[in-house]
């Protein structure tokens, strides 16, 4: 279960920083960032991200938040 709640911190934050940054990207092209709107549309990709995977619990690789199974490299 620590490497669930690991990877799934790790994927929820990196989802967080991306939307963070195409919604600045966005905002500046408009010459104005309206934070409310990014940081609730950044607080959002997390949470889903955060649903995602929850809801992969039992697809991947066991314990961890992958919805695919890992590659045998033998």
């Amino acid at each position: 279960m620590k490497i669930f709640i690991i990877d799934l911190l790790e994927r929820a934050i990196k989802t967080a920083a991306q939307t963070a940054l195409a919604g600045l990207g966005a905002s500046i092209t408009f010459e104005v960032v309206d934070w409310y709107h990014v940081l609730s549309i950044v607080g959002m990709a997390f949470i889903a991200s955060i649903l995602t995977s929850i809801a992969s619990i039992s697809t991947g690789d066991k314990g961890t938040a992958s919805l695919i199974k890992g590659v045998d490299k033998n």
